[in-house]
């Protein structure tokens, strides 16, 4: 078949060429950087996860495919019921209330954080001054912490004061008996705004703190633990200052479920009053 060819390069005309190429391919190496790896990349996650003792049940073992499946992307439903322990006293979804003690009565946590000589466990610390930093940012005011982890002998004897100025009845209602206290475990805050006034008063509900507290306090893993309307079941009465750190999984599928008070959450019984 007629047509025109093209004739072979020279022995020198191709070393010329190879010479040429190989020395582009080295000179772009010095302009193009390495990619990091993934462990360079990758960073913790800011939100708090519930600790190794505060899981009662594996997460399923990860499939052996690396090919994530079609639904890997859809965000997950929230539902924390089998993944925490509301009975072991450190963990964080931990349910204290009139008929439901600590296990050991006496518990301390291990991890306490000092402010001004008021202490928290330290995963309450760390959500609490993200919550200060969210509710000034919204110019809803200066948090103030008031008080927060207390000992079962401090607790015994605030119980005590309470019963003896206000009545058994009313006393209990107030403070809880030392052991059924939240503020054992190192995850409950009483806080108060600067300047605001209605410090651990029902009225702090009507502040602007107390309001942007009650709508926002999800978003960093607290609930208010006693609200308006549920002593019956709380057995406690109304504390808008009352602050429970339960994470944000679980504080994010409360408010998506509307439910406000841990028994109902979890199916538990009222608590109106202790069984002895």
């Amino acid at each position: 078949m007629g047509g025109i060819r093209l004739k072979p390069m020279s022995q020198p005309m191709r070393t010329k060429w190879k010479f040429f190429l190989t020395s582009l391919i080295a000179l772009g190496a010095l302009f193009i950087p390495s990619l990091p790896t993934f462990a360079e990349t990758a960073s913790p996650s800011p939100s708090p996860t519930p600790s190794a003792s505060q899981v009662v049940s594996p997460s399923p073992s990860p499939s052996a495919s690396p090919t994530p499946s079609p639904t890997a992307s859809a965000p997950p439903v929230i539902n924390p019921a089998p993944a925490f322990d509301i009975n072991k006293a450190s963990s964080q979804a931990v349910v204290v209330n009139k008929i439901r003690p600590l296990k050991p009565i006496t518990y301390k946590p291990r991890d306490l954080v000092y402010y001004n000589g008021v202490a928290l466990a330290r995963v309450t610390s760390d959500s609490l001054v993200k919550l200060a930093f969210g509710m000034k940012k919204a110019g809803a005011g200066t948090l103030r912490l008031n008080s927060g982890y207390r000992a079962y002998s401090t607790q015994s004897f605030i119980y005590k004061d309470r019963v003896a100025r206000l009545g058994l009845k009313a006393g209990e209602a107030l403070a809880a008996r030392p052991g059924y206290s939240e503020h054992q475990t190192g995850l409950a805050a009483d806080v108060s705004a600067v300047g605001q006034g209605c410090v651990i008063q029902v009225c702090f509900g009507s502040t602007k703190a107390g309001k942007w507290i009650a709508a926002n306090a999800w978003q960093y893993g607290f609930i208010v633990r006693y609200p308006n309307g549920k002593t019956p079941i709380t057995g406690y009465q109304y504390e808008p200052w009352h602050l429970r750190f339960v994470g944000i999984e679980i504080a994010t599928d409360m408010r998506a479920k509307k439910i406000s008070v841990l028994e109902t959450y979890w199916g538990l019984p009222a608590a109106p009053t202790y069984l002895y």
